[in-house]
C-alpha cells in the first residue's frame, strides 16, 4: 500500500498526530481510571491529550465520531463492543482518519482479527507504532461492516448469548449460545454472487466478509485478505450434528476443504430467504430481515494494525505489542 498516494494519518513525520476516544461508558468498569490510563499513556508516547466522547443509546458511536473528524482528530479510538467500533467503521470510511481499537466490550469480532482480545495494552501500543492498513469494508444499506455481515445461524448465535456469560467466561460463551440452535432447521435462501444468477441453497447460515477470523480467534476463511478488493461469500450447509462436528474439526485443523461449506468471491452479493432471518454485522445484531445485501468499498479505511503490517493475518505480532504496551503503560504511572 505503499506509494504516492499513501497518506497515512500517522507516520514518522506527524509524532504528534490529534486524537480522539469515542468510548461506551456502558463497557468500562471504572472510566476515570480507565480515561487516566489512556491519557497517560499517550502522554508518554508524545502525543498529545486525546479529546472524549461519549456513546449514547441513541447514538452508539457513529455520530461521536464524525464530530472527531470535524474537529481535526486524525487517530479515532474505538472503545467499546462490537456495536461501537461498527459505528466507528461507518464514520470513518471514505476519510483519511485512521481507527484504532481499544476492546473493552465481551469478544469484539475486530479486535479479534486483530489479535487484540481484551488487551488496552496492546490496543495503545498499536496506535502509537503506526502500523497502519488501508482496508476494504463492506456496506449494507447505510452501514459498514470491517470484519462480517451475516444471516442465519451467525446472528442467532448472538441472539442467544447474554451479557452476562459473556462478562462471566468471555468468548467462549458464544459456544453455549449455538448449542441451542445446532438443530435448527436450515433457511431456504438463494445467493446472487455479482449479478449472476441466483444459487438455491438450503443453508444454516450465510457470511459475507472482509476477514475471516471468528470469536476466540478461529479462522473460518483462511483465503480472505482485508484489502484485496473482494468479499468472501461463505455458505454454510450442515444438516445434521455429525456435520457440524466435521465441520468444526476441518476449521480448528486449518483444512483447505471444509465439509458443508462453500466458499464464493464476490463485489456485490444478494441473500433471500424464504423467510425473515436474524441478522448481524461485525457481531451487532441489526433488524432480522428476509435478505442481506453487501457491496464491497475497496481500500476506504485506514485502520490501525500490528506489525509487520503487510502479512494477510492482521493480527501478527499483538502479543508482542502487547508486551511493549505494557512498558509504555508502566512508563506513563512513574511519570
Amino acid at each position: 500500500m505503499d506509494g504516492a498516494d499513501d497518506k497515512r494519518p500517522v507516520n514518522a513525520e506527524n509524532r504528534t498526530p490529534r486524537s480522539a476516544v469515542v468510548v461506551n461508558p456502558v463497557k468500562v468498569a471504572d472510566l476515570d481510571e480507565f480515561r487516566r490510563t489512556v491519557d497517560g499513556a499517550l502522554a508518554a508516547a508524545g502525543w498529545p491529550a486525546p479529546a472524549w466522547y461519549e456513546t449514547t443509546v441513541e447514538d452508539p458511536g457513529r455520530g461521536q465520531a464524525e464530530q472527531a473528524v470535524k474537529a481535526g482528530a486524525e487517530v479515532v479510538f474505538a472503545c467499546g463492543g462490537d456495536g461501537t467500533v461498527m459505528a466507528c467503521v461507518t464514520a470513518l470510511a471514505g476519510t483519511d482518519v485512521a481507527l484504532a481499537v481499544l476492546p473493552q466490550g465481551t469478544g469484539n469480532l475486530l479486535a479479534a482479527n486483530l489479535g487484540l482480545s481484551n488487551d488496552l495494552a496492546a490496543g495503545l501500543q498499536v496506535a502509537v507504532e503506526r502500523g497502519m492498513r488501508r482496508l476494504d469494508v463492506g456496506v449494507v444499506g447505510d452501514k459498514c461492516f470491517a470484519v462480517m455481515a451475516g444471516m442465519g445461524f451467525d446472528a442467532q448465535m448472538l441472539d442467544s448469548t447474554s451479557e452476562t456469560t459473556k462478562k462471566r467466561i468471555g468468548w467462549p460463551a458464544y459456544v453455549v449460545g449455538a448449542v441451542r440452535h445446532l438443530r435448527d432447521r436450515p433457511m431456504r435462501v438463494s445467493v446472487r454472487v455479482d449479478g449472476k444468477p441466483p444459487m438455491r441453497r438450503r443453508a444454516r447460515s450465510v457470511l459475507v466478509a472482509n476477514v475471516g477470523r471468528l470469536q476466540g480467534g478461529v479462522r473460518l476463511l483462511t483465503e480472505a485478505e482485508p484489502d484485496d478488493g473482494w468479499l468472501d461469500v461463505a455458505v454454510l450447509t450442515p444438516r445434521t450434528l455429525r456435520h457440524w462436528v466435521a465441520m468444526g474439526w476441518a476449521v480448528l485443523r486449518r483444512r483447505d476443504s471444509v465439509p458443508r461449506l462453500e466458499v464464493f468471491r464476490a463485489r456485490s452479493v444478494e441473500i433471500t430467504s424464504t423467510r425473515a432471518q436474524p441478522r448481524q454485522l461485525d457481531g451487532d445484531l441489526i433488524e432480522p430481515g428476509r435478505s442481506l445485501k453487501a457491496t464491497v468499498r475497496p481500500e476506504s479505511l485506514w485502520l490501525c494494525v500490528p506489525r509487520p503490517e503487510e502479512d494477510p493475518d492482521l493480527a501478527v505480532d499483538a502479543d508482542a505489542a502487547g508486551e511493549r504496551g505494557e512498558h509504555l503503560i508502566e512508563e506513563a504511572r512513574r511519570e
